[in-house]
């Protein structure tokens, strides 16, 4: 194993551990989470989330590496996106409390895992192209997405801009403002948009980065469904969690698992496609 290579599984180890500190002390450590009941639900179902679908993913893709590491790879890279996002939020959607820097560890060290095995994956996974009309659905299903997610999030975002008080819609939150709409609006859906265009387009990453952000969506979907269930439980009056948006964001990982699957079933690895190639140029 190259000194890269080991240093990458080093840190990405070392976001298991963070990830799986933060998200079990954030469940069994009592009143560690300290903002309004409804954020504090959110606070639980989010950790949920991460201790039993995204940390057993992560180690789940690095224990596979070596009998799979197509599906490895793209698994690890959603499960680490998934867990960079909810990091985040469990940062800066939580007033400051005792597991602040367990919260910067993991934050950090998944940020980093992420970067890094970006820039040493195989060469084979960032050349793999998806088959013309499957890079079309599925390149076509995430930019439909990033369209539809920013205007929902503008509907809130501009007229608050020119209300008299602005931050009203954040009232009973207990933050200053909406980590959900910073994170989306500046990182992550311009980079599902770059995701979509690529794979619209079968550039090189494009499929391996369309897999990995199903699997983020997957895993986001189940996640939003759970701390808006827990958020609504823990303060049914509130209007920042509701039944209505678990049984949205449900359907919407329904939805995820067909998105999967169909690009599980049309995707090939990049071998397999020249292959191919080379069987028909030799007819």
């Amino acid at each position: 194993m190259s000194g890269a290579s080991t240093i990458t599984r080093g840190i990405l180890w070392l976001a298991v551990l963070a990830n799986a500190a933060a998200a079990s002390l954030t469940l069994l450590v009592p009143d560690v989470l300290n903002g309004p009941p409804v954020m504090n639900g959110s606070g639980h179902g989010t950790a949920l989330i991460m201790l039993v679908l995204g940390v057993p993913l992560l180690i789940g893709s690095l224990l596979a590496e070596d009998q799979w590491p197509r599906w490895a790879l793209i698994a690890r890279l959603g499960a680490l996106s998934y867990l960079a996002y909810n990091g985040f939020m469990l940062l800066v959607a939580t007033p400051f409390n005792s597991l602040f820097l367990v919260y910067c560890a993991a934050l950090s060290s998944t940020a980093f895992g992420l970067g890094l095995q970006l820039m040493h994956a195989r060469p084979a996974a960032v050349e793999e192209r998806l088959p013309m009309p499957a890079a079309r659905i599925v390149g076509g299903y995430i930019l439909a997405i990033v369209v539809l997610n920013t205007l929902v999030w503008l509907r809130t975002i501009v007229p608050a801009m020119v209300a008299d008080d602005p931050t009203s819609f954040l009232a009973g939150t207990g933050i200053a403002t909406n980590p959900v709409f910073v994170q989306d609006l500046v990182f992550w859906l311009p980079g599902a948009a770059v995701i979509g265009w690529l794979s619209w387009t079968r550039r090189p990453y494009g499929a391996l980065l369309a897999g990995s952000y199903l699997v983020f969506g997957l895993l986001e979907s189940i996640g939003v469904a759970v701390d808006q269930w827990l958020g609504y439980s823990a303060d049914p009056t509130t209007p920042h969690a509701t039944m209505g948006a678990v049984y949205l964001f449900a359907v919407m990982a329904v939805i995820g698992v067909v998105a999967l699957v169909y690009y599980a079933r049309s995707s090939r690895p990049a071998s397999a496609i020249r292959l191919s190639i080379t069987a028909t140029a030799s007819r």
